[in-house]
């Protein structure tokens, strides 16, 4: 019963609809609902959830879907989280899995990758010659045409049509916000991975059965080889939220504004802060989008170096998950924000793009570097909890946590070292990325469990990991 995986959790200040299996909510940390209890004392809130790899953040839990409805709404930068526009996309190769069997391949495939992807937290992309003021204003539509490598083919083009939104209008005055500091720093972070939990990752399907016609549909096959990337709006979306902060806290301080919690930022939608802040954070979501795109450019240079001229690699999907938008549901505006969790419509929604509004989009949700990742589809009941599903497993120790508790050796277990199955990463050393061990995070298997079985989405496939590109500190 889809209602065992959904608890109505009555707190002093309202109502948080909790999505997940009796076992996993058991293991919640009461802080989430702390937080929670913060989060609706800010006025007019409509709606608000945590999806199953809910855990403590800054204002905010990672893991919420919060609604106001538009016409008296509040905009909260707590409940974008500072990562504006972090999100995943999947490119499908004609690569099969078992052409990258030996582990030497999948080893000198990873080096070819770093070539043309900088790891490094301080070094330059390979992009200077895009123009940053047309990436912020313009998202994909602001690149070189030389960079829309099916550009010249419309009729079989994805990259501009295949994802959740490929441009942003925005007030452009907004941008002279920030000091010529940060649009270097920002341009010469473009096509860039960034640290953390980012990623790129080299990965396996196996479709699920169930849902193997949507499946062929989308282009995926068993055993195919697809690209993962995880990562966001770097060092701009950064800026974003540091302007955007000072901003408010002297609108709430004016306006008598606020919580128990002094990070939990907002301020009604009407007021000039707030619609600052709304493009500032469409330009930062343009920035994402570009920044995910050009990672693929770069990934795809490096097969065609390692498999050739006739290596393909189409985009599937491209989505956010941290973000704030108006969205229609039932006739009525809403301002929806989500901060670790990702928009899944089923077939025939009307906000889905054009090439999947039959089937609806994929859904992408990362496990852990050791663990599989999921490609979902929205089911009809994501309507309760406004289409929102997980945005990956969720953490459950902190950085320092998991460094005291996990051994390297450990780590290099979980990720099959020394065996043909071995995860080939790029780091040097294990010890380097040992906060990002799968230690670190819940059971995404769960997670999943949870989410299909509230009705939110359905499994399409699953995605094994193969190899990985992490960015340096």
């Amino acid at each position: 019963m889809k209602e065992n995986y959904v608890q109505h959790v009555q707190l002093p200040s309202g109502v948080v609809h909790v999505y997940a299996a009796p076992e996993l909510f058991k293991t919640l940390d009461y802080q989430i609902f702390q937080m929670a209890n913060n989060n609706l004392q800010i006025p007019n809130q409509k709606f608000m959830s945590y999806t199953p790899d809910v855990h403590v953040g800054v204002g905010t839990c990672i893991g919420t879907t919060a609604a106001w409805q538009t016409h008296d709404g509040y905009v909260s930068p707590s409940i974008v989280g500072s990562d504006i526009g972090c999100g995943m996309r999947v490119h499908m190769t004609n690569v099969h899995k078992d052409e990258l069997k030996d582990v030497k391949l999948r080893r000198k495939l990873v080096k070819t990758i770093e070539k043309y992807l900088p790891v490094e937290d301080h070094a330059r992309g390979h992009f200077s010659d895009v123009r940053l003021e047309h990436v912020v204003t313009k998202g994909l539509h602001g690149l070189p045409k030389k960079y829309i490598p099916d550009g010249y083919t419309p009729r079989k083009a994805t990259s501009l049509t295949h994802v959740e939104c490929s441009k942003f209008t925005l007030d452009e005055n907004v941008l002279n916000r920030f000091p010529n500091a940060v649009w270097h720093r920002s341009h010469r972070q473009l096509g860039t991975l960034g640290n953390g939990n980012h990623f790129a990752e080299i990965q396996a399907i196996e479709i699920a059965e169930e849902n193997r016609e949507v499946a062929e549909a989308w282009g995926l096959f068993d055993g195919q080889v697809v690209v993962m990337i995880h990562s966001g709006s770097r060092a701009w979306g950064g800026s974003v939220s540091q302007v955007s902060s000072s901003d408010m806290v002297k609108v709430m301080r004016t306006l008598g504004l606020g919580t128990a919690d002094p990070k939990l930022l907002f301020v009604p939608l009407e007021h000039q802060a707030a619609q600052t802040y709304v493009h500032l954070m469409y330009s930062a979501l343009n920035y994402a989008v570009v920044n995910r795109h050009l990672i693929a450019y770069a990934i795809r240079e490096a097969g065609k170096d390692v498999f050739g001229s006739k290596f393909e690699m189409t985009t599937l999907y491209d989505l956010m998950h941290n973000y704030a938008w108006e969205e229609k549901q039932e006739g009525e505006s809403y301002f929806v924000h989500r901060k670790g969790a990702t928009r899944s419509l089923p077939a025939g929604h009307p906000d889905n793009p054009q090439p999947y509004m039959h089937t609806g989009h994929p859904a992408l949700i990362p496990g852990s570097m050791g663990t599989a990742s999921y490609i979902m589809v929205g089911a009809p009941g994501g309507k309760a909890n406004f289409h929102s599903i997980c945005h990956g497993a969720g953490r459950i120790r902190s950085r320092s946590a998991t460094k005291k508790l996990i051994t390297l050796n450990e780590f290099a277990a979980s990720m099959r070292v020394g065996t043909d199955e071995e995860i080939v990463v790029n780091q040097k050393s294990l010890e380097a990325i040992l906060d990002e061990s799968p230690q670190a995070y819940k059971d995404v298997d769960q997670i999943i469990e949870s989410v299909v079985g509230a009705d939110l989405a359905q499994v399409v496939a699953k995605c094994k990991p193969m190899a990985a590109v992490k960015g340096a500190k």
